[in-house]
């Protein structure tokens, strides 16, 4: 069956869904398992280029497979529909294993972007992921995400203007420095050369 066709971005071709593997569904799949926030049928529809309707009945049929309602073998993530949008999470009945795996079992070390994530949240915070990625001069959707989940940050409400997200560091933070408030940080500019100059983007943006 031909799939809906859509608009590329500038330069882009759209990609043909039909000839990849899986298909539309598949593809459909691969973009819920990157996205950071809730995305509406209509968003992932623009994005690949299938009409809202269709992207619906492929999103009811992931659905199905993830909560085995055909093979009575639910998988450990399930899809919901939350906040207007559609998302991946691993399922509540999961959280013990995760969090262990993610606090206790997760023993890799951060990586240099990691750490100077980390480092703009905590002396900048709370703060918003756009200003993080403004001083850093990259996207930082990934490393926020990988953060998040070691325990490290955590939301911490809304920006009273853009609405956006804020994130500042959590006990645990303090716990691996081996402090016990933020007033005892360390200097910075000795241990991530490059960020000393934190102060000069305070106005940059919200």
């Amino acid at each position: 069956m031909a799939e809906d066709s859509g608009t590329a971005g500038p330069g882009e071709a759209m990609p043909d869904l039909a000839s990849l593997p899986g298909g539309a569904k598949a593809a459909l799949e691969a973009v819920l398992m990157v996205i950071d926030e809730p995305a509406t049928d209509v968003e992932l529809g623009e994005a690949l280029g299938l009409s809202p309707v269709r992207v619906r009945m492929l999103l009811r049929e992931l659905q199905d497979e993830y909560d085995g309602r055909r093979t009575q073998v639910p998988r450990g993530f399930e899809l919901r529909s939350i906040a207007g949008g559609w998302r991946i999470f691993s399922r509540s009945e999961f959280a013990p294993v995760v969090s262990r795996f993610v606090r206790e079992g997760q023993t890799a070390r951060l990586t240099q972007a990691a750490l100077e994530t980390l480092a703009v949240i905590a002396y900048r915070q709370p703060v918003a992921r756009a200003r993080i990625s403004a001083i850093r001069g990259v996207n930082v959707d990934s490393v926020v995400r990988t953060l998040l989940q070691r325990g490290l940050i955590a939301e911490a409400g809304t920006h009273p203007e853009t609405g956006a997200v804020l994130y500042r560091t959590t006990a645990y933070f303090l716990e691996r420095l081996g402090i016990g408030n933020l007033s005892e940080l360390p200097e910075l500019a000795p241990h991530l050369p490059g960020l000393e100059h934190l102060g000069d983007f305070d106005d940059l943006v919200p």
